[in-house]
C-alpha cells in the first residue's frame, strides 16, 4: 500500500480504506492525512477488539475487521458519517458522541439500543467506551469507539431470571400442595400406617410429575409421558390397562393435578377395584380443536363398589382439587363391577403456568 504503510496488516478494513475515494471527501487523499489519524488508524487496525473511529466534524467512519460483527449487514460504513451509519440509534448515541468530542470519555456497560443491521429492528446491548482523540495541538479531532456486544449475555440473564422466578413460584405451589396432601391424608386415614402409605404414594406421584417438568425447566408436560410415569411402578398390571390418547401438553399446575389423579385411581383400583379382581382399565384422553381436554378412566370387571357415604381425601382430590386445577369439572359413575371417572376442561389461555 504505497504511501499508506500504517494500513499494513489491517485486513479487509485496511483494503477498504485504501480503496476508498477519499479525494471526494473533506479528508482528501490519504497522503495528506494528519499524522495523528494515521497513528490511531494503525493502532485500531492492528487490534482484535472491535473498534471504530469517527473523525472530524462530519464524523467520518473507519473501523477494523473485528467491528464487522457489530455492523452486521449494514451498508459499508467506511467513509460514511458515523451518525448516518447508526441513524436509527442516533438519538441515544448523539449525547455520548457530543461528550467525546467535548473531550469527555464515556464508558457504558450493557447499553440497550434498537438497531437495524439485518433488515429489521432488534434490541441489542453493548458495553463500549467513546474516547476523544486529540491532535498535536491537544484539540479533539475525533473519537475512538471500543465496543463489545453483550446481547447474548443479557438475554441469557433475562431467561435465567425468568426460569428462577418460575421455579420459585412452582416450588411454593408444590410445598403448599404437599402440605395439604400430608395433612388431609393423615386426617382421613384409618390408621397411622395407612396414612403413611397414602402420603408416601401421593408425594411420589407429585415428585414424578415435578421431575418431568423440571427437565430443561419446562413449563408444560405431555400427557403420554405423565401416564407412562404413573403406570411404570405397576408393570404387573400392564395386561389389564390400556392407555389411548394423542400427544398434548398440560401446564405445570394441570400436570401435577393429573399425576395425583392417576396415582389415586391406580391405587384405589389395585386395592379395591378392577385391578384387584382381574378386571380391566381403559385410560383415554382427547383434546378437541384446542378447545376442550377430556380425560376418562373406565374400570370394568371389578368387585361391587363401596357405596358408603364416607368421603375421604382421595374423593375430594378427584372431584374438587383436580378439576379446579384444570378450571373444569369432574364426574364419577359407580355401577356393578364398573367405575368411570371423567375430567372435562376447556382449554383457556392463562398466565398461570
Amino acid at each position: 500500500m504505497e504511501g499508506a504503510f500504517f494500513l499494513a496488516g489491517g485486513g479487509r478494513a485496511a483494503d477498504a480504506i485504501y480503496g476508498f475515494d477519499w479525494a471526494a471527501t473533506p479528508l482528501g487523499p490519504i497522503n495528506g492525512w494528519p499524522q495523528v489519524l494515521k497513528t490511531v488508524l494503525g493502532l485500531m487496525l492492528s487490534s482484535s477488539f472491535p473498534k471504530a473511529i469517527a473523525w472530524g466534524p462530519t464524523y467520518i467512519t473507519f473501523h477494523n475487521d473485528a467491528f464487522e460483527s457489530i455492523l452486521g449487514d449494514k451498508p459499508d460504513a467506511i467513509g460514511r458519517p458515523f451518525d448516518k451509519v447508526w441513524a436509527e440509534a442516533w438519538p441515544a448515541l448523539e449525547p455520548i458522541v457530543d461528550r467525546a468530542f467535548a473531550g469527555e470519555p464515556t464508558f457504558i456497560e450493557n447499553f440497550p439500543l434498537t438497531i437495524n443491521r439485518h433488515g429489521y429492528p432488534e434490541e441489542a446491548f453493548f458495553t463500549f467506551c467513546y474516547s476523544p482523540i486529540r491532535d498535536e495541538r491537544g484539540e479533539v479531532a475525533g473519537m475512538m469507539d471500543t465496543v463489545v456486544e453483550t446481547t447474548e449475555t443479557i438475554l441469557a440473564q433475562r431467561k435465567l431470571a425468568m426460569i428462577n422466578g418460575e421455579l420459585a413460584h412452582r416450588m411454593r405451589n408444590l410445598l403448599t400442595m404437599a402440605t395439604a396432601i400430608a395433612n388431609m391424608s393423615l386426617r382421613d386415614a384409618s390408621s397411622l400406617e395407612a396414612g403413611r402409605e397414602e402420603v408416601t404414594g401421593r408425594l411420589i406421584a407429585l415428585g414424578q410429575a415435578q421431575e418431568l417438568l423440571m427437565a430443561d425447566a419446562k413449563v408444560e408436560a405431555n400427557v403420554p409421558d405423565l401416564v407412562a410415569s404413573a403406570l411404570a411402578p405397576h408393570a404387573g398390571f400392564k395386561d389389564q390397562i390400556r392407555a389411548i390418547g394423542p400427544t398434548c401438553q398440560l401446564k405445570a399446575k394441570e400436570s401435577l393435578a393429573l399425576s395425583l389423579a392417576l396415582n389415586e385411581l391406580l391405587t384405589n383400583s389395585i386395592k379395591y377395584g378392577a385391578l384387584s379382581d382381574g378386571g380391566e382399565v381403559q385410560l383415554e384422553w382427547v383434546e378437541r380443536a384446542a378447545e376442550e381436554f377430556r380425560f376418562t378412566w373406565h374400570e370394568t370387571g371389578g368387585p361391587p363398589p363401596d357405596k358408603s357415604d364416607r368421603v375421604g381425601f382421595g374423593t375430594t382430590l378427584l372431584m374438587q382439587f383436580v378439576p379446579a386445577s384444570f378450571q373444569g369439572e369432574a364426574r364419577r359413575e359407580l355401577g356393578e363391577g364398573r367405575l368411570k371417572y371423567e375430567l372435562v376442561a376447556p382449554r383457556r389461555a392463562s398466565d398461570e403456568p
